[in-house]
């Protein structure tokens, strides 16, 4: 189930709320610009399917996004537990950066731990099957796959070079819950 937890960045022990609703999680986003959604395919997919098949299984969705905001690319990420780099990108991925372009990923298959860092809170959306997460550009964050990912996501970037993380150096991300907390 998808969950957000809102922090206090001074108290990491302790969300100050903790939301399951679709319409509360979305709503409580919207409020600080982060775009919170969920899709459906409109085919549906088998275990393993290629790039190219979970692309057309939800290809109106993301033509409308690609159109109303003017991405220029999407591909598909996937990893699993025997993903050979594995501890190399959970560990990337877990320090605190933000990106010049709309951070957009959905989730065909699994789960991650979104953190934005906005203003004085931390907002982790646990994001599952399902759920389409837009941070947008310049807010800091980090990003948590578990120590056995399991997700396959569809990302959309305005530039064709994809994702260029810019590091913050704020070692804040290790003060908060992790995925398998």
């Amino acid at each position: 189930m998808s969950s957000l937890s809102v922090y206090h960045e001074s108290s990491a022990d302790l969300p100050n709320k903790v939301l399951t609703h679709l319409e509360d999680i979305a709503s409580t986003l919207a409020a600080v610009g982060v775009r919170f959604d969920r899709w459906q395919a409109v085919t549906p997919l088998a275990p393993g399917s290629s790039q190219d098949e979970v692309i057309a299984a939800y290809r109106p969705q993301i033509e409308q996004l690609m159109s109303a905001h003017g991405y220029a690319a999407v591909d598909v990420v996937s990893v699993s537990d025997e993903h050979p780099d594995k501890v190399e990108l959970r560990a990337k991925f877990l320090a605190e950066h933000r990106h010049t372009e709309d951070e957009v990923r959905f989730f065909v298959v699994g789960s991650g731990l979104f953190s934005l860092h906005i203003d004085d809170y931390v907002y982790a959306v646990l994001c599952e099957k399902g759920d389409l997460l837009s941070v947008p550009a310049g807010t800091r964050h980090w990003f948590d796959m578990g120590e056995h990912p399991h997700f396959v996501t569809i990302r959309l970037f305005s530039h064709p070079d994809g994702w260029i993380g810019e590091f913050t150096g704020d070692e804040i991300a290790s003060r908060f819950p992790r995925l398998d907390d």
